[in-house]
């Protein structure tokens, strides 16, 4: 079996938007749905089925503070925990110094391309702008 190595992405966004208007868009499946993917479904167990482009991707929402941050582990076909999941952390920052609200943003996958995440996030922050009008 050949272990798979996987990339951490990291980077901020500066987003025109409170903390309260952001948080649901990245803590709900209604708000996720908007920008982040084509559809969420929670399902009874509180695990979250991401889909995109007609796949489905199993997650826990693990980690949460409100209006402040929020983490979803990704687990396998069968919604089980795995040796060394994949895993997108969203927090939102302020600088004291400006004033600026940022996304930051966590994706450890195994996506390796670091220029094609960078495009994929910056396309999803785009869409997620548009919504909250930041």
């Amino acid at each position: 079996m050949i272990k798979s190595t996987k990339t951490k992405f990291v980077a901020e966004y500066p987003i025109n938007a409170s903390a309260r208007l952001l948080y649901p868009y990245l803590s709900t499946a209604s708000g996720l749905a908007q920008w982040f993917c084509d559809d969420v479904k929670v399902e009874e167990n509180k695990v979250y089925n991401f889909v995109w482009d007609g796949a489905s991707h199993y997650a826990e929402l693990t980690g949460y503070r409100p209006n402040r941050s929020v983490r979803f582990l990704f687990l396998d076909d069968s919604r089980s925990h795995v040796q060394d999941p994949s895993y997108i952390d969203f927090s939102i920052e302020s600088s004291e110094l400006t004033q600026e609200q940022f996304l930051k943003v966590v994706d450890y996958s195994d996506e390796d391309d670091q220029e094609e995440l960078a495009e994929l996030w910056d396309n999803l922050m785009q869409n997620l702008r548009e919504i909250v009008g930041g």
